[in-house]
C-alpha cells in the first residue's frame, strides 16, 4: 500500500470521528515516514507519539512539537488534556456551546407569548424584546432555528 494512499475507509471512519489529522504533511518524524505502522493522518496517535517523545525521550519541546506539525502551545495543552483524561483528551472536542442553550423553556414561553399576542414579528425583533424583558441576549437566528425545529415537530 503506498504511504500517502490510506484506505478510503480509514480515511472516512477517522473523520466521522474527528480525529483526522488535517495537516498530516506537516508531520516529519522519522517515524511516521518510514513506518507504515504509524498514520500521520491519525490525529490522536501523532499526539500520543509527540507526547511520548517528549515524556519518554526526554526529547526538546520545541523541536517535539516541530516535527509532529504542532505548536508548542498546542503541545502544552495536549500534554494537559492527557493527565486530566487519559487518551480520550487526546481526542478533539467540538468547540462552543452544543445546544441553543440560552433558548431556555422560560425563554421559548416568553416568545411563544409574544407571537400568540403578535404572529408578525420577525426574529429579529423576537430576539430585540426577549432582550429587553429578560436581559438575555440570543441571536435572531436561533430563535429562528428552535421556531422551526419546533414546527416541524408538530
Amino acid at each position: 500500500m503506498p504511504k500517502n494512499r490510506l484506505p478510503d475507509s480509514k480515511v472516512e471512519s477517522l473523520r466521522r470521528q474527528g480525529t483526522l489529522n488535517l495537516r498530516p504533511h506537516a508531520v516529519s518524524h522519522p517515524l511516521f515516514q518510514d513506518n507504515e505502522f504509524f498514520d500521520a493522518r491519525d490525529l490522536v496517535q501523532v499526539k500520543y507519539e509527540m507526547l511520548r517523545q517528549v515524556q519518554v525521550d526526554k526529547a526538546p519541546i520545541s523541536q517535539s512539537a516541530r516535527v509532529f506539525g504542532f505548536s508548542r502551545p498546542t503541545l502544552y495543552q495536549t500534554q494537559l488534556a492527557f493527565e486530566r483524561e487519559g487518551l480520550a483528551g487526546l481526542v478533539p472536542h467540538k468547540r462552543g456551546p452544543q445546544r441553543a442553550h440560552k433558548l431556555t423553556p422560560a425563554v421559548m414561553e416568553f416568545v411563544a407569548q409574544i407571537r400568540a399576542a403578535e404572529p408578525g414579528l420577525r426574529p429579529e425583533e423576537l430576539a430585540q424584546r426577549v432582550k429587553k424583558q429578560l436581559g438575555v441576549v440570543v441571536h435572531a437566528r436561533s430563535i429562528e432555528r428552535r421556531l422551526a425545529l419546533e414546527k416541524k415537530r408538530r
